[in-house]
């Protein structure tokens, strides 16, 4: 064994080697930042509710409907199963414009638009319907002045009816039990219902709407073996009412239908034979664009009528 190695005299004391260990202490974990995404799309979503209240408060009807059309998605046909077929092709051929390897996409693509993403009444239909109530709304006001203001006349004020109908503006001119508008089972109009009529021509003759003319009779028939009955008497004081509306005023164009309905639309329908049933109806038709649909909210059943004699209990007596 070697011997250590001696310290000369003047050499200095070797120095200890100290090693030094530091033990740090363990801290808390990351708390990580998945609630600042959840918070982030919160805070987005109460965004968009509060923009799309916005829109629906600063809006028209017609400006959210073009915007509901603006993002209605666009539903693409693809031509699957288009021959009755599922196989390879689809029911395709493979000569077909549309699978040509090296077409580049050229061929053609069929795109249907949604049912529902269609647009509502157009404005022109909604604006002819909105001028139709009120020239039929003045023509109320003018029919009741001139008759109010005519003192032959103003007895016959209970007689007439305004009716607001799927086809228009009609108005009813009735018999009573003390008058009748033709002589008993004939087509001659009485002196008193042609001036009525002349009354009813005289407001109606400037309007451009067509003119509808109904006959209505009772239900008492005629006696076996004639060769009239409540058909061809309906028909006739329809055409009897058209020719004395055509000569005092109103243009034979205006005309649209001229007919007779016997006793199949009562006025009374709980009487057949109450003489309130022998009328003759006067109809001002909508516009041309809106004669395939009615005013909405107006159907055959729930009908608005409004009595122009409705100035005291005696004008009322005959309903």
């Amino acid at each position: 064994m070697a011997a250590p190695n001696k310290r000369g005299k003047n050499e200095p004391e070797p120095r200890p080697i100290i090693v030094k260990k530091i033990y740090q202490e363990a801290h808390a974990g990351h708390h990580g930042g998945a609630w600042k995404v959840a918070y982030a799309d919160f805070v987005t979503a109460m965004m968009a509710f509060f923009l799309l209240l916005w829109i629906l408060g600063a809006t028209t009807e017609k400006q959210r409907k073009g915007i509901a059309d603006y993002f209605t998605p666009t539903l693409v046909e693809m031509r699957e199963k288009s021959a009755g077929s599922n196989g390879v092709f689809g029911g395709d051929s493979l000569m077909a414009k549309d699978n040509y390897p090296h077409s580049g996409g050229v061929g053609s693509k069929s795109m249907t638009i949604p049912r529902d993403a269609i647009g509502g009444p157009s404005e022109s239909s909604i604006t002819n319907r909105a001028k139709d109530q009120q020239r039929f709304g003045f023509l109320k006001r003018q029919l009741v002045n001139k008759l109010s203001q005519d003192k032959a006349m103003k007895k016959f004020m209970s007689n007439i009816r305004f009716t607001d109908t799927p086809e228009g503006l009609r108005i009813d001119l009735i018999d009573k039990a003390d008058f009748a508008m033709f002589g008993m089972g004939t087509d001659k109009l009485v002196p008193e219902a042609y001036e009525l009529m002349g009354k009813v021509a005289q407001v109606i003759q400037g309007a451009p709407n067509g003119v509808i003319v109904r006959g209505h009779t009772d239900a008492l028939p005629y006696a076996a073996g004639r060769s009239v009955n409540n058909w061809t008497l309906s028909s006739a004081r329809a055409e009897a009412t058209r020719k004395a509306l055509a000569d005092q005023g109103v243009p034979a164009d205006r005309f649209a239908r001229i007919e007779g309905v016997a006793d199949r639309e009562p006025f009374i329908a709980a009487d057949r034979y109450d003489p309130r049933n022998r009328r003759m109806s006067i109809t001002l038709t909508w516009s041309a664009d809106q004669a395939a649909s009615a005013p909405p909210g107006l159907t055959d059943k729930s009908q608005s009528a409004h009595l122009l004699g409705s100035f005291g209990p005696a004008a009322q007596s005959g309903l």
